[in-house]
C-alpha cells in the first residue's frame, strides 16, 4: 500500500493478519490431529508391548484413556477426530470440509507413524517383535469376513457415540471425551482377541508401516470406514430431527478450528 504523502510502500497489516489467521486455522488443528493418534498408538501399542498382549485391562484402558484425554485437552481446537474413519463420517454428513478432511487424515497417519517409530526406538526388539509392534491382526480362528464385520460394528458404535455426545446438541453436555474413551475401552474388552479392535485406520497404519506387517491390513481401513459412515448417516439424517438439522446447517461451521 502506498502512502499518499511520501509515496513509500507501507505493508497492509490487515491483510497480513488475515493471512496469519487463515494459516493458524489450518496449522493448529493439523498439529492437534497428529498429536491425538500419536498418543493413541504410543499408549495403546505401548501397553501391548509392555504387557506382551497379556493384560487386556491395561490395553483397553490405555487406548480409551488416550483418546478421552486428548479429546478433552484439544478437541476444541480441531474437533478431535483423531481417526480417518471418523473424519470420513464427518465429511459425508457435511460436518467437516472435505479438503480439511483430507488434511486431517494425512496428519492422523503421520502422528500414528511417528508414535510407532518412537516405540521402536524406545523399546528393545525383544519386546516389540513378539507382538509385531502392537499391530492389530486377526486371530487365527477369525476369518476375513468375520474380522471385517467385527470392525464395522465396533466403529459403528464409536461413531454413534461421537454423534450422540459431541455433535447432537440435545446430547448431555460435557461428557463427550469420557463417553468416546469408554466406547473404545468397551470395544477392546469385547473383541481385542479377535481383531485387535482397531476402529481406526491410523491405529493400524502406524505400527504396520514401521513394523512392515500388512496382514489383512485392508480390513482396518474398509471396516472402520463402513461402520463410521453408516452410523454418521443414520444419526445425521434419521435420528436428528429435520428442523434441528436445518437450523444447525444454517449456523454450522466445521468442528475444526
Amino acid at each position: 500500500m502506498l502512502n499518499g504523502e511520501s509515496g513509500k510502500y507501507i505493508p497492509d497489516m490487515s491483510r497480513q493478519t488475515s493471512n496469519e489467521e487463515m494459516h493458524n486455522e489450518w496449522v493448529r488443528p493439523l498439529i492437534v490431529e497428529a498429536i491425538g493418534p500419536f498418543a493413541l498408538v504410543f499408549m495403546g501399542a505401548g501397553a501391548i508391548i509392555v504387557t506382551q498382549g497379556q493384560d487386556l485391562v491395561a490395553i483397553a484402558f490405555a487406548h480409551g484413556l488416550a483418546i478421552a484425554l486428548m479429546a478433552a485437552a484439544a478437541g476444541h481446537i480441531s474437533g478431535g477426530a483423531y481417526n480417518p474413519a471418523v473424519t470420513l463420517g464427518l465429511v459425508i454428513t457435511r460436518k467437516l470440509d472435505p479438503i480439511k478432511g483430507v488434511a486431517y487424515v494425512g496428519a492422523q497417519l503421520l502422528g500414528a507413524a511417528l508414535a510407532a517409530l518412537a516405540l521402536t526406538i524406545l523399546f528393545p526388539g525383544s519386546l516389540t517383535d513378539p507382538v509385531k509392534l502392537g499391530t492389530p491382526l486377526l486371530a487365527d480362528n477369525i476369518g476375513v469376513g468375520q474380522g471385517l464385520g467385527i470392525e464395522i460394528i465396533l466403529t459403528f458404535f464409536l461413531m454413534f457415540v461421537i454423534f450422540g455426545t459431541a455433535i447432537d446438541k440435545r446430547g448431555p453436555a460435557g461428557i463427550a471425551p469420557l463417553a468416546i474413551g469408554l466406547t473404545i475401552t468397551m470395544d477392546i474388552f469385547a473383541t481385542d482377541g479377535a481383531t485387535g479392535a482397531a476402529m481406526n485406520p491410523a491405529r493400524s497404519f502406524g505400527p504396520a508401516l514401521v513394523n512392515g506387517t500388512w496382514d489383512d491390513a485392508w480390513i482396518y481401513w474398509v471396516g472402520p470406514a463402513i461402520g463410521a459412515s453408516i452410523a454418521a448417516l443414520l444419526y445425521a439424517y434419521v435420528l436428528i430431527p429435520p428442523r434441528q438439522a436445518e437450523a444447525e446447517m444454517e449456523t454450522a461451521r466445521p468442528p475444526a478450528g
